[in-house]
């Protein structure tokens, strides 16, 4: 999914086997470090006294910074150059890595947090736009293919190497590496980049929208702060202030958008590409979709390790079938929809909900002596549904959208994804942190409530499933 400006490319060396090595070791990297925080989280409350909300925080933080910078990362490519933009991107993951690792207390490690989503977002970007670029016919398809590997393989590696590490406790550093360990990796991806990448850039590039952006990112945080916050400090007069001031702000976000739009420019998120049916409804999907599994992994983070007390190294394990299970239904989920069509949606959301039924079942019946073993039956199939959902939501929302605005298009869908996963860390976590208090439900009993809640929203995707085209024409 390009997220740059579609332009045509000034380019004249192909992408060396090297040269997507490296590509492809930058692009693990954003992933991985979603993923390897989730079996730290209780590890770091520990040590730090971070509270519940500051947990959310460095889980959302990532997706924030992720979520505002990913479309101007990919603009800033095609004006400056692909390759200056992935080594600065790396540039600074490192840096904001090593200032996670090192982070003295709570506040600093979310703002790290914050910053290492935002130079993922500089990172990331370039990765497609120089395969487009530097890749043709066949080639490019089987690059493609490793690349969407990458990013199912980058959630078993964060899985397992976040537990290991942690489990590990290197030096005595507890959580500390599972950030420290980007350093050396940056530092020698940062070499391979100037040595195996050719530059590329657009002819003729999109600029930069700073107002819509900055808007955007106001809308964000008046509602993600009193929806993270609000709980733990007893919903003070402030946060329903911003609470009831978030829509009055997205809707200026949306006017202002409107406006750059009529004036000939590109915004952030251009309106014109939701005239598209296909983007219209499809974002209408994706937003509980990735909602859900951003919720889903920080809420089960949290069950494992504080409710059934698995440690870092077992609840890396026991949710390591759920990303196997994801990256195997990616890989045979285009053969599926070539054959089935749309009902490989319908089968996805269906099980996510039988998968959801089945961990608060075995929650119910097994608590608390539950193992990897045990919820390896739910786990595995809520992997295999998410698998066969989101490869082929990003095909059938972009499906329609004209060659011309494929770049646009798919950094729209993608803000929507990042923006998406921390909404859901902001409502299911702070749902199900409230639920499981000591003088409230505990956390067997708010884990029923909020897979319950997760299962509905699965039902109602299998549903809306249904007013998306079929991807077989």
């Amino acid at each position: 999914m390009h997220i740059g400006s579609g332009d045509p490319t000034t380019s004249a060396t192909s992408l060396t086997g090297p040269g997507l090595f490296t590509l492809l070791l930058g692009a693990a990297l954003a992933p991985i470090d979603l993923f390897i925080v989730n079996v730290a989280l209780p590890t770091i409350q520990a040590d730090v006294r971070a509270s519940p909300a500051t947990l959310e925080w460095v889980v959302a933080g990532y997706g924030i910074g992720f979520a505002l910078l990913l479309v101007i990362g990919g603009r800033l490519g095609d004006a400056f150059g692909r390759r200056r933009l992935f080594t600065v991107g790396l540039a600074a993951f490192t840096v904001t890595s090593l200032a996670c690792g090192l982070a003295p207390n709570a506040l600093v490690l979310v703002l790290a947090r914050a910053a290492q989503g935002a130079a993922a977002a500089l990172l990331v970007p370039q990765v497609l736009s120089i395969i487009q670029a530097t890749t043709h016919g066949e080639r490019r398809a089987r690059t493609l293919g490793y690349y969407g590997a990458t990013g199912g393989l980058s959630m078993v590696i964060g899985q397992l190497l976040g537990g290991v590490l942690v489990s590990a406790d290197v030096a005595g550093l507890g959580w500390r590496p599972i950030f420290l360990v980007n350093v050396p990796i940056g530092l020698v991806a940062m070499v391979l980049a100037q040595r195996t990448l050719p530059e590329t850039r657009a002819s003729d590039p999109i600029g930069v929208d700073l107002l819509g952006t900055g808007l955007f990112g106001v809308s964000l945080l008046t509602l993600l702060v009193p929806l993270m916050e609000g709980q733990g400090l007893g919903w003070p007069v402030w946060c329903w202030v911003l609470l009831s001031a978030s829509p009055f702000v997205f809707a200026l976000f949306v006017a202002v958008e409107l406006r750059v739009e009529r004036r000939g420019r590109v915004p952030l998120l251009p309106p014109s590409v939701l005239r598209v049916p296909t983007m219209r409804r499809g974002l209408v999907i994706a937003l509980p979709f990735f909602a859900g599994f951003g919720g889903f992994m920080f809420v089960y983070a949290l069950v494992l390790q504080n409710g059934l007390h698995l440690g870092p190294l077992r609840s890396g394990l026991a949710l390591t079938p759920l990303a196997v299970a994801f990256l195997a239904a990616t890989l045979v989920t285009s053969r599926l929809v070539h054959r089935y069509g749309r009902r490989v949606l319908v089968a996805g959301a269906l099980l996510l909900v039988v998968s959801l039924v089945i961990l608060a079942g075995t929650a119910l019946v097994g608590w608390p002596g539950l193992g990897v073993l045990e919820l390896m039956p739910g786990t595995v199939l809520f992997g295999v549904g998410q698998g066969l959902i989101a490869p082929t939501l990003f095909r059938l929302v972009l499906s329609q959208v004209p060659a011309g605005s494929a770049g646009v298009g798919s950094g729209m869908l993608t803000t929507t994804q990042q923006t998406a996963l921390a909404l859901g860390v902001a409502l299911l976590g702070s749902l199900f942190v409230g639920l499981s208090a000591p003088d409230a439900l505990g956390f067997q009993h708010a884990l029923l409530v909020v897979s319950g809640v997760q299962a509905l929203v699965a039902a109602a995707l299998a549903v809306l499933v249904l007013g998306l085209p079929d991807p077989r024409g």
